[in-house]
């Protein structure tokens, strides 16, 4: 029987040799300050090429920032000037000459920025450390210990939304294939959805229709910004982990209904609250990624302790979503694509250079 995993699928004008695609994962390696401040350099190059080479259909690059006050880290990629498109296409150039569409992440981090790599201690920083004020939808500070944000005026709120158009511009300019909106993860635009983290009074705030006004507001200046044939996805956490309170599946669901011009929902979940308890088991997000695609009638991506071939296979075979993007496993495993395809019994070809070494697949 023909594996659903490994089978093209075409969204727009793109069309993807698999679903099995690389999700993105921040790699907190760009320069901080300086004239190559958030450009990727050649540790993005080579990273996301060897994924490329390793099989992933698409590969998206990691949440890059659309204005420099939205980076989670000083060490964060950004898009925000039309100085760092050259160093975009140098990624973008690599993943072509392998065959991949090449995908891109915008991202406004919102409260949860000017924090330090994960690596060190993934804290606040402080001015004197290289940190900023940071920003969101009400004074509501992420965590204790975390600064207490500015909350975003209605001026600044179209700012950001006119920063996310721009930024796709420069994507195009770039020469990727896929933009996808981060909505997801506690940054910005979650933090506006997430009644926790949003408790404004105005058009941004309250009520369902207000609290999504910004991600709605986004992702059509991102759609009118990019050419029609340019697929469009946006991330969600499809649940604040705290139902029936904070942002919930249903909620979720009502959101992908009223995306216009959104391609496929990228399904994840968490993010906006700390300690809360996620039940991270193989495969624990699947369900709200089949539920997405079966009452919003939309497209998904599953991701998510997603790390055996079998199972990969099941998800987009059984109709729980249409494509698979895998994050830590391809950080430690480039190859996982060829693997998973061996053992389902596909013949995903090897770059050339690398096809003596088959058999040790």
């Amino acid at each position: 029987m023909p594996s659903a995993l490994f089978s093209p699928l075409t969204l727009r004008g793109t069309t993807f040799a698999h679903r099995v695609w690389m999700a993105p994962m921040c790699q907190y390696s760009a320069a901080a300050d300086g004239p190559n401040a958030g450009a990727p350099n050649d540790w993005h190059v080579q990273h996301y090429g060897a994924r490329a080479a390793g099989g992933a259909a698409l590969v998206i690059v990691e949440a890059t920032a659309v204005v420099p006050e939205g980076r989670i880290s000083p060490f964060d990629l950004g898009i925000w000037d039309d100085a760092q498109v050259a160093a975009h296409r140098r990624v973008v150039d690599l993943l072509h000459a392998q065959g991949v569409p090449a995908g891109i992440q915008l991202a406004h981090a919102g409260r949860k920025a000017s924090t330090d790599a994960p690596w060190r201690s993934g804290g606040p920083l402080g001015a004197d450390a290289g940190g900023w004020p940071v920003v969101g939808p009400s004074a509501v500070p992420f965590a204790d210990g975390h600064p207490t944000p500015v909350p975003l005026t209605t001026d600044a709120i179209a700012g950001v939304v006119e920063a996310f158009a721009a930024a796709a511009r420069r994507a195009v300019a770039a020469g990727y294939d896929v933009v996808e909106v981060h909505a997801a993860h506690g940054y910005l635009l979650h933090q506006f959805c997430s009644p926790d983290s949003n408790v404004r009074d105005d058009a941004y705030g309250g009520s369902f229709e207000n609290r999504t006004r910004l991600v709605r507001e986004v992702t059509s200046a991102v759609r009118a910004a990019v050419p029609d044939d340019m697929p469009l996805l946006v991330r969600v956490s499809a649940t604040d982990w705290v139902e029936p309170a904070g942002w919930t599946g249903d909620d979720t669901v009502r959101l992908a209904r009223d995306l216009v011009g959104v391609d496929m929902v990228h399904v994840s979940t968490g993010g906006n609250l700390p300690r809360v308890h996620i039940p991270v088991e193989p495969g624990y997000q699947v369900p709200l990624a089949a539920r997405v695609r079966a009452e919003a009638g939309v497209p998904t991506i599953a991701v998510g302790a997603i790390t055996d071939p079998a199972q990969a296979e099941q998800v987009v075979a059984g109709g729980s979503a249409d494509a698979v993007a895998l994050a830590r496993p391809l950080l430690v495993d480039p190859f996982w694509p060829h693997r998973a395809a061996l053992a389902l019994g596909v013949d995903l070809p090897l770059p050339p250079q690398y096809d003596r070494a088959r058999a040790l697949l």
